[in-house]
């Protein structure tokens, strides 16, 4: 069971920081998808050791905003952000997925 901290000034609605999950309001915490997209960060976070996620995480971005221009279409296109939503709606997802499974969504 994920930790859970409401944030109300959080600029998402939810967002992971291994170990916790920042939440916007509390009732997200009942947000199944949501959650799950978060665990999945989580996995992410703990295959790349936590920093290293972070910092791919930023790089992603930077790269993806010159690319396209675009905050929202950079944020869609960070790799982390590509396996998540793919995923979320797989409850199951976390029970089979393969480590560094992102890694087959790199274009």
């Amino acid at each position: 069971m994920p930790c859970f901290i409401v944030v109300p000034q959080l600029p998402a609605a939810a967002m992971a920081i291994y170990p916790f999950i920042l939440i916007k309001k509390k009732a997200y915490q009942d947000d199944v998808l949501l959650v799950n997209h978060e665990k999945i960060h989580h996995q992410q976070q703990l295959e790349l050791l936590i920093v290293p996620f972070y910092l791919f995480y930023v790089v992603n971005y930077v790269f993806n905003l010159i690319k396209y221009a675009s905050h929202q279409k950079a944020y869609c296109h960070i790799i982390f952000e590509k396996e998540a939503y793919v995923n979320e709606k797989d409850l199951n997802y976390l029970n089979h997925r393969k480590l560094f499974a992102w890694l087959k969504l790199l274009n």
